[in-house]
């Protein structure tokens, strides 16, 4: 294994998937520019409604939460995540509201951490690490067929051959394995990604993704491993063990 290897393999399996729900949309690009993709798979939701929908359909190691978002607060949607989605996942609720009964009620709310605006993104993202580190949960890896899947690590094995995914990619292919044998419509997979009715932009966007998908699994596995359903969307397509190439 090469220098590059394994730099590659120790940046993918302490990978953290985040989400940010932050209706500010300059802070949100701040925040996704500092952190980047090398330690960190980003997600971003504009309002408390979208963060619901995200986080009913995917796993997320830490969410960042803005308290003032539009229709519904930060206050009732982190109450939400933790009553109505059973969701434990570690909570920081960032605001420029600094009163101490502001914060008590945050954490009345189920909130975990509480950061003032302003505040150094440096400051933002050691408290993700340390919440990280306390709250780790153990995502079990999923199976389909002879393919094995690591929602921690993101990593692909498929007969003693392993790869790893990244980004939005690596959310198509859990979403794909947790449906197998079914297959995934258009509509579904843009409506989990993007929070938004299927239409032009979704469905190019949806098949550069699955494109590039498909381009890592060859690479790394021999076989590209989704199928298109012509007309309707995508499943996961178990190769045959000779129909399996050594990349």
């Amino acid at each position: 294994m090469t220098s590059n290897q394994v730099l590659r393999q120790n940046t993918v399996q302490s990978s953290l998937r985040l989400l940010i729900v932050e209706d500010q949309v300059d802070l949100a690009e701040n925040l996704f520019e500092f952190l980047g993709e090398d330690r960190y798979v980003l997600d971003f939701a504009a309002d408390g409604l979208t963060a619901l929908h995200l986080l009913a359909t995917q796993s997320y190691d830490v969410i960042v939460l803005d308290l003032m978002l539009p229709g519904v607060n930060g206050y009732e949607i982190c109450q939400r995540i933790r009553q109505d989605l059973q969701c434990q996942t570690p909570i920081i609720l960032m605001t420029a509201l600094s009163a101490l009964n502001d914060k008590e009620k945050g954490f009345d709310c189920g909130a975990d951490d509480y950061l003032v605006k302003p505040f150094e993104l440096r400051e933002l993202q050691l408290r993700i690490e340390a919440l990280h580190r306390r709250y780790a949960p153990q995502r079990p890896v999923l199976s389909a067929g002879d393919i094995r899947f690591d929602p921690g690590t993101l990593e692909v094995e498929l007969r003693g051959l392993k790869t790893a995914l990244t980004g939005t990619p690596a959310r198509l292919f859990e979403m794909l394995v947790r449906a197998y044998p079914s297959f995934l419509s258009h509509e579904a997979l843009s409506e989990a990604l993007w929070g938004a009715r299927h239409g032009e932009t979704e469905g190019n966007s949806l098949r550069t993704h699955i494109y590039t998908l498909r381009k890592s699994l060859q690479a790394g596995l021999g076989n590209g491993l989704v199928k298109t359903i012509h007309g309707r969307g995508y499943s996961l397509e178990v190769p045959e063990k000779e129909n399996l190439n050594t990349p």
